[in-house]
């Protein structure tokens, strides 16, 4: 594995990652299925931004989901509105507002979760075990390289 960070990246390594990135689309599209007649995609995503990085405030909703605060608000107005969020003053700045998961919310992302988990278990199942364990090592330093919480991180959250 030579090369190091920085060193040129090829079309073989975007196109691998893509194809990988199809197939664990394809096991999100399924899991959001099952929940699709309570919540958008849009609100999908920010309740699980919640659930992965603890309470957030509108910016940072607009920021993860890269859209304006405006349109943020309405994304999670509409959460409030179906009770899978609840809005709270910041205790560290009274300023702002802090957005959590409702117990409600909650269950529909440990539904989704669930879902999940077992279709990549599945997949999973069919690689030699030590290709797993290669995978879960390569992975683990490509989400983090995009910025996502460890699950150390997103444990010390809750």
């Amino acid at each position: 594995m030579g090369g190091g960070r920085g060193s040129a990246v090829t079309s073989e390594q975007v196109e691998s990652v893509m194809r990988a990135s199809r197939a664990l689309v394809g096991i999100t599209a399924a899991s959001i299925s099952c929940v699709d007649d309570v919540v958008t995609v849009p609100q999908l995503r920010v309740m699980m931004m919640i659930a992965t990085r603890g309470a957030m405030n509108l910016a940072g909703v607009a920021a993860g989901l890269a859209v304006s605060p405006s349109n943020a608000s309405r994304i999670c107005d509409r959460l409030l509105k179906v009770g899978m969020v609840d809005r709270r003053d910041d205790p560290a700045d009274r300023r702002n507002i802090a957005l959590t998961l409702t117990a409600d919310g909650q269950d529909l992302i440990d539904r989704v979760i669930h879902h999940r988990r077992n279709a990549i278990r599945r997949v999973l199942r069919q690689m030699p075990p030590e290709q797993r364990t290669l995978l879960t090592v390569v992975l683990d330093d490509f989400a983090t390289a995009a910025g996502e919480p460890s699950e150390e991180h997103r444990h010390a959250l809750i």
